[in-house]
């Protein structure tokens, strides 16, 4: 299949640029210690300077993958898929998340919002970033909303978040991981002080699992 013919299928969101899928503990957020498998899709121009997997941004780095595949392979591992990034919005997530519901799976992702929905999602965690916000239909979706603390004025970015999803929607404050020393005990009391926030913390780094 040459170039053009490939990037068309990208374009229909029949094949996706795969960085890596793998079978792990979901680490993060209302879902944290469940068995999981993760789809990691190349792609991403929301650009957080700490983000760390910068090596998902260029999704040229990463090679187009039918989205049957992917799902065969993600169901023969686990019933629950959490589709991630890089950005996956910036696809067309239609055709994975059929092929993936047709095999039973139930499907999460985890995305900034900052592109409009596609697919099928059983399970939303929302991560606004400040350089790139969620468009405005993304808040409703929300199952839960994460905001990474990486100094004291992402506080307030939180709260602004905050007011923009449903009644329902869980709130968690995660510190960014390098700064984590700093953070933790200004999310510690921000939560004392604020209880419809909770902690969310990366325990899959304290698993050492990927």
């Amino acid at each position: 299949m040459n170039t053009v013919e490939t990037k068309a299928l990208v374009d229909k969101g029949l094949m996706l640029p795969l960085m890596e899928q793998f079978y792990t503990i979901q680490g993060e957020g209302y879902y944290k210690g469940a068995a999981a498998y993760f789809v990691r899709v190349g792609g991403c121009d929301v650009g957080c300077h700490w983000c760390d997997v910068k090596e998902s941004w260029n999704p040229d780095l990463h090679p187009a993958m039918d989205v049957e595949e992917i799902a065969e392979k993600a169901v023969s591992h686990s019933k629950l898929v959490v589709i991630t990034g890089g950005e996956p919005l910036t696809y067309d997530m239609g055709p994975l998340t059929a092929r993936l519901k047709e095999k039973g799976a139930r499907i999460h992702i985890e995305t900034s919002g900052a592109y409009p929905f596609t697919g099928i999602w059983d399970w939303v965690c929302l991560s606004p970033k400040k350089n790139k916000l969620p468009v405005a239909a993304a808040y409703q979706k929300a199952d839960e909303l994460k905001i990474i603390i990486y100094n004291k004025h992402d506080f307030i970015f939180a709260e602004e978040q905050a007011q923009q999803v449903g009644k329902d929607c869980i709130l968690y404050l995660q510190p960014e991981w390098s700064n984590r020393e700093k953070m933790m005990p200004l999310i510690v009391d921000y939560v004392l002080a604020n209880p419809k926030w909770q902690v969310s913390l990366q325990t899959h780094k304290y698993l050492n699992v990927p």
